[in-house]
């Protein structure tokens, strides 16, 4: 059976109050009876403002990281449970910001993967390479061992989990994997879950590089693309929206 493509919107550090309000209640008002699931993955501190103002509506709720702590001192870190109590679904985790800026290892990424799904809340698992690693060859290499770690720590749980390929060089950048560049790793990636679970197919593997608008219909046409994980276009309403529009009319 076909299942729905998902739409994960990244705000990344950006939003206000007012922002917030408008643009959520704007991708609300178009958000017809749909079958893809969309998610928005906001800062913490909107997080209670975002559960008020999704309520009733179809929109789902994310976070940008969790920590994989469950309690104590950790400054700064917000548990799994802490999210739950806010109703995320979703958790970003070891997104190329993270792992470059905070230092984040494949094994940590793993473990707030698994204290993620300790508490009910899908990770979306964000593997990529850099310019110089594509370049060299490394593509292959580089995303499988970063999803290996993943399968390690997760094991059987691994079904549960949502990947984003997110080449790094295509991040915030304006450039974008061709479709089938895309496609190409997203089937890497489909093989190796089908080695480590017969649940694979269930795991959307989204594409994270600069989705847009007028880009995301011919990746969202490619096999084992199931979804985008979007970051600036999420940001604009209209633009969202057509990138949601896209996903209906190439359901997996």
């Amino acid at each position: 059976m076909a299942k729905h493509k998902l739409i994960a919107g990244n705000w990344k550090m950006n939003g206000s109050i007012a922002a917030n309000d408008a643009l959520v209640r704007a991708v609300i008002a178009g958000l017809a009876q749909s079958d893809c699931t969309v998610a928005v993955c906001v800062p913490a501190p909107y997080l209670a403002q975002l559960q008020m103002l999704r309520h009733g509506s179809a929109l789902e709720l994310g976070a940008q990281d969790v920590s994989q702590h469950e309690q104590g001192a950790f400054t700064g870190d917000v548990s799994a449970s802490m999210l739950k109590e806010f109703g995320v679904r979703y958790a970003i985790v070891g997104h190329s910001e993270r792992r470059q800026y905070h230092g984040e290892s494949d094994a940590v990424v793993a473990d707030k993967a698994k204290a993620a799904l300790a508490h009910g809340i899908t990770p979306i698992v964000c593997v990529g390479e850099t310019l110089a690693e594509r370049e060299a060859g490394k593509t292959e290499e580089v995303v499988k061992r970063q999803l290996a770690a993943m399968i390690h720590t997760n094991g059987h749980c691994i079904s549960e989990i949502a990947v984003a390929y997110e080449p790094i060089w295509a991040i915030g950048t304006g450039r974008t994997a061709t479709p089938e560049q895309a496609q190409q790793v997203h089937q890497v990636l489909r093989a190796q879950l089908q080695a480590a679970t017969p649940h694979a197919q269930r795991v959307h593997i989204l594409y994270g590089g600069s989705m847009n608008a007028a880009n995301a219909a011919s990746l969202l046409a490619q096999p084992d693309i199931d979804g985008g994980l979007i970051g600036g276009a999420s940001l604009k309403a209209q633009d969202f929206l057509q990138i949601i529009g896209a996903a209906r009319s190439a359901r997996a």
